[in-house]
C-alpha cells in the first residue's frame, strides 16, 4: 500500500509545484502589463485587474477602486515609459503577493520626471483570474 501511495503523494508535489510556477509566472506578466497600462491609459485593462473592494495605499494616503481608477485614466501627468524590476511572487494558494520596484518616467507640469515606487501588491484567485485586492507603494526619494 505504502509503495503505491508515496509515488502518488510525489506526482501530487509536482503537480502543486507546476502550478506555483504557472501562477507566478502569469503573476509576473500581470504586473508587466499593469506598467504598459499605466502608458497607454488602459483603462479596461485596469477595471479587468483592480477587485471590486480594492483597496490601495501610497505613503500617507489610501484610496478606493474608484478613485485609483480615476486618478489613472485622467492623470495631470503624462507617463512616457514605465517598468518593473526585482518582482518577487510569494504565493500562498489562491492569493498570491508580488513585491518590486516600478520605474516611471513621464512629464508634469514641473516637467520631465522618474519616479521608483516600491510596491507589494496583493492578488486572489477569483472566477479563476487573479485580480488585485490591495496594494501599497512607497515613492523612493530622489537619489
Amino acid at each position: 500500500m505504502i509503495r503505491r501511495v508515496i509515488p502518488a503523494l510525489l506526482l501530487g508535489l509536482g503537480a502543486v509545484r507546476a502550478s506555483a510556477q504557472t501562477s507566478a509566472a502569469t503573476l509576473l506578466k500581470l504586473e508587466d502589463g499593469w506598467a504598459r497600462a499605466l502608458v497607454r491609459r488602459d483603462s479596461a485593462f485596469f477595471k479587468r485587474t483592480l477587485a471590486a473592494g480594492f483597496v490601495y495605499s501610497e505613503d500617507d494616503r489610501s484610496s478606493t477602486r474608484d478613485q485609483v481608477l480615476h486618478d489613472l485614466v485622467s492623470p495631470a501627468d503624462t507617463v512616457t515609459e514605465a517598468h518593473n524590476e526585482g518582482m518577487t511572487v510569494h504565493g500562498f494558494g489562491s492569493t498570491a503577493v508580488v513585491t518590486g520596484w516600478l520605474i516611471v518616467r513621464g512629464r508634469n507640469a514641473s516637467g520631465p520626471y522618474e519616479h521608483r515606487y516600491r510596491f507589494t501588491d496583493t492578488w486572489m484567485r477569483q472566477a479563476s483570474r487573479w485580480r488585485i485586492v490591495a496594494a501599497h507603494d512607497y515613492l523612493a526619494p530622489q537619489r
